[in-house]
């Protein structure tokens, strides 16, 4: 900084280089808003130099001007309609602007220019923002032919097999991506989930150990951890692991509806109905929230909020365990007449279940049949 001071003392603040510079320190250090400043300066004495351009869009990107900046790559691009970079960073501002074709068109334009791993990701990402997957998964995959030892392109869609369900596809990729980066916490999580999944507590227990080193702060690893000694049976170690978990990131729904169920399973059920309570406030469109908080109102005496509750939960999603557990609630308070209804219902749901979907818990068969039993409603 004092080289280039003197240097624009020497030029009475002409000397376009310097200034060029000085931007880009002051942006490094935190200073957009004055390298912005200093770009627009470079630029008006020499208002065709692309790269002067080009720098003021990246910190008007930065301040988040999105439309500013593609103005500025627009004009960019007047100069030097080839450059890869600039389609690159108009598709980054069109995605943050929720412009997704436009993002992809400009994103396609920059591969079609030269392929660049960071924008088959970031194109990757826009398909996926749209819930495109099969297009996203394209993307990724392409660019794999090209990057095949790319850590972050392999745990991308490992991840986004495990969001379609497909477990063994995603767990080649997060076990090929901890191959080249064995460290990877993002990975490592995903990876450890697909374990936990298949009730391999310990192994993934083993995983997220690793993880811990690397992001002692992740809520997603701590929830992931608690709910391995959940299904360990330890209660107090789950308990202890989510509460971590949810101080790190208290608006994460998916934690106080684990905490709920920890505390559902160990009779607490005033702490049950409070941290299910969060977690619909949090999200109120999942189904399930509604019926363990309504087995936690009967729990706690109060019939008619839990008999609102199933209803809630059977208005979003005909789920068979909904209308079983609503059985067993009315059954236990005596009504007789709704409570054959509500099985009869679940009868219909569990028959249109394949064999392996029927036998997968065997208590709910167990459940079932002891409630066919006393209902005597004569149902198969």
């Amino acid at each position: 900084m004092d080289v280039i001071e003197e240097q624009l003392r020497e030029s009475n603040g002409m000397c376009e280089y310097a200034i060029y510079v000085k931007a880009l320190i002051k942006r490094q250090e935190g200073q957009v808003q004055e390298s912005l400043q200093l770009f627009q300066a470079a630029t008006c004495i020499s208002p065709l130099n692309v790269y002067n351009l080009k720098q003021m869009g990246r910190s008007l990107y930065l301040l988040g001007k999105h439309r500013g900046a593609i103005e500025v790559y627009d004009e960019a691009q007047k100069i030097s309609p080839e450059d890869w970079e600039i389609w690159h960073n108009k598709g980054l501002c069109h995605m943050y602007l929720r412009q997704y074709d436009s993002s992809i068109e400009c994103f396609s334009k920059a591969n079609a220019i030269q392929r660049h791993d960071v924008t088959f990701m970031q194109l990757g990402k826009v398909y996926a923002l749209q819930e495109d997957y099969k297009s996203a998964i394209d993307v990724y995959t392409e660019a794999l032919e090209f990057s095949p030892e790319h850590a972050e392109l392999l745990t991308t869609l490992g991840i986004l097999y495990l969001r379609m369900g497909e477990n063994f596809k995603a767990f080649d990729y997060l076990g090929n991506a901890l191959t080249h980066d064995p460290k990877n916490a993002k990975t490592i999580l995903a990876a450890g989930s697909i374990i936990q999944d298949h009730s391999d507590m310990d192994v993934a227990l083993i995983k997220y150990r690793v993880a811990a080193v690397h992001t002692p702060n992740s809520a997603q690893l701590w929830n992931n951890i608690g709910m391995c000694f959940f299904g360990k049976t330890k209660y107090v170690a789950a308990i202890a692991c989510l509460k971590r978990a949810l101080y790190l990131d208290p608006f994460e729904w998916i934690i106080s509806y684990n905490l709920g169920l920890v505390h559902l399973n160990t009779g607490q059920f005033a702490s049950a109905f409070h941290f299910f309570s969060a977690s619909i406030n949090l999200k109120p469109d999942f189904p399930s929230s509604y019926m363990y908080l309504a087995i936690t109102l009967s729990r706690l005496d109060d019939f008619s909020n839990a008999c609102s509750a199933y209803e809630k939960a059977i208005e979003m999603d005909s789920d068979h365990m909904f209308h079983l557990n609503f059985a067993i609630t009315l059954f236990n308070h005596g009504d007789l007449t709704e409570a054959r209804r509500q099985f009869v219902l679940f009868s219909d749901l569990f028959q249109q279940l394949d064999e392996e979907q029927r036998n997968s818990d065997p208590e709910v068969n167990e459940q079932r049949q002891l409630l066919q039993r006393v209902l005597n409603s004569g149902a198969k």
